[in-house]
């Protein structure tokens, strides 16, 4: 089956009577993966331990284990931390946060804003902490 695009989904979803038919219908579209799948997908395309990116991330080995392991499910600030020790791009953040089912960084929020100009400038998490706790933010961890 072809996968739809998102606009194409919920337009179909919008336009559908019955809702148990359009599940039916589509369930080879919807995203399956789980938090820890998503993370060791993006693990595997970086060239990083997993003891450096504890450290890089702001993280103990066992947390971060946990983790990869899909015994933890970490808060949108934490995927954020794994995001700058894996030096991630927006890209890979906004897709990672938008499939975990956490809000994507948005800039017209100040400190959404600021982690973005982190990630987009390749800051460390440490850099990008200073510079939220001199605008009054609240930092990642």
């Amino acid at each position: 089956m072809k996968k739809k695009n998102t606009d194409g989904l919920q337009q179909e979803l919008m336009d559908s009577p019955d809702l148990t038919q359009f599940l039916s219908q589509n369930q080879e579209q919807f995203v399956n993966k789980n938090m820890a799948e998503l993370l060791n997908h993006l693990f595997e395309k970086k060239n990083i331990s997993k003891a450096a990116l504890a450290k890089q991330s702001g993280m103990s080995e066992i947390y971060l284990h946990q983790i990869f392991a899909g015994r933890r499910n970490p808060s949108r600030n934490r995927l954020l931390c794994l995001c700058y020790g894996l030096d991630a791009s927006v890209e890979e953040t906004q897709e990672l946060l938008k499939r975990c089912g956490k809000a994507q960084l948005y800039p017209k929020l100040k400190r959404d804003a600021i982690i973005y100009y982190g990630l987009l400038h390749k800051l460390d998490l440490f850099e990008i902490n200073d510079k939220l706790f001199d605008e009054n933010e609240e930092t990642l961890f």
